[in-house]
């Protein structure tokens, strides 16, 4: 072994793991991955339960490799998480910083969205600690991966719900207006909206023309079809689904039905392919500390491991797929 790799494995013995902000089906499998590979490179790893509040009130537990079994099934994150005010201010800062230094903690694995990964180069930038940034967000709006922790789990939640609805919207024979999680970007309602075969899909990134979606709802009923499904991105700028089907009955006089799927696409057992990229990317950010690498985000870009600076996942747009948009309204004729 290389003088430097030493002088690397003996400063980093101590590594800690956090989750915060909105949880993330898949978020269990990366922690068992992260515990699995420190003790493969003969690191302790600590659990900071309710994320950075939960660090600013040393909220520790030691992981070990039988600790994390029969998790990676499991939705939710077990370290729980929180959103934390205090860490956005210089003394809370600060406070953390004295937490990871008393406790030994060389090296922080945080796994979130841009919040979390602001309050990770905070850290860094305050003390002699390293971090490594994971995306976990079902709203894949992180810039530097092509798909975030939780984001497949989440789709296929709201898909299997959309489905289902879509079979009493042809026995109604009816417009229903489907409300998806998403309050700035249009990620899960432009592939929940491809995938489950909707005649419209309404997204923050794009104007909402009520006049021109409704003269589509009347064209679709029109021409035979016996359901008409519109999705609807919380954040859409028209106001949500409600104030939109409100606006089509106001010109069409026709009978409609909301649905919002709310939290349901936060929970449940992640996907097979949400553990698999959980589980590479808190084996590549295990093996980033080790390293000696910090203030980046390892995400998944064309199928490949991919390191981004940690500032840029926020200051960087993630940008939306446009090809998509234009095949949803072709296949929706």
């Amino acid at each position: 072994m290389k003088g430097e790799d030493l002088v690397k494995r003996d400063f980093m013995k101590r590594i800690g793991v956090l989750t915060s902000g909105g949880d993330a089906p898949g978020m269990n499998a990366c922690i068992r991955a992260i515990v699995r590979c420190g003790a493969r490179n003969k690191l302790e790893v600590v659990g900071i339960r309710r994320g950075y509040a939960g660090l600013l009130e040393g909220d520790l537990v030691r992981l070990g490799p039988r600790l994390v079994a029969n998790i990676i099934q499991r939705g939710g994150t077990v370290l729980e998480t929180a959103r934390c005010e205090e860490m956005k201010t210089p003394e809370g800062i600060k406070k953390a910083v004295q937490v990871l230094q008393r406790e030994g903690i060389a090296g922080l694995v945080t796994i979130g969205g841009d919040g979390t990964f602001r309050g990770a180069m905070a850290l860094a930038e305050a003390g002699d600690i390293k971090v490594i940034g994971i995306p976990g967000t079902i709203d894949n709006d992180v810039y530097g991966t092509d798909y975030a922790i939780g984001f497949d789990t989440a789709i296929n939640t709201a898909l299997s719900a959309i489905d289902k609805i879509r079979d009493t919207a042809g026995s109604l024979q009816r417009p229903f207006f489907i409300e998806v999680m998403g309050r700035e970007r249009g990620f899960i309602a432009l592939d929940v909206g491809i995938a489950g075969g909707a005649e419209d899909i309404l997204i923050p990134e794009t104007e909402t023309k009520i006049e021109e979606l409704c003269l589509n709802i009347r064209r679709n009923f029109k021409r035979g079809k016996k359901s008409s499904i519109v999705i609807v991105a919380e954040g859409d700028e028209a106001g949500g689904a409600f104030r939109i089907a409100q606006q089509v009955w106001e010109r069409l006089r026709l009978d409609y039905r909301i649905c919002v799927l709310g939290h349901i696409q936060r929970g449940g057992s992640p996907t097979a392919r949400d553990r698999i990229l959980a589980s590479k990317l808190g084996a590549a950010a295990v093996d980033a500390l080790v390293n000696g690498k910090s203030g980046y985000m390892v995400g998944e870009l064309k199928g490949e491991i991919a390191f981004t600076p940690l500032k840029e996942t926020w200051e960087k747009r993630k940008e939306l797929d446009n090809n998509l948009l234009q095949l949803m309204k072709v296949l929706a004729t």
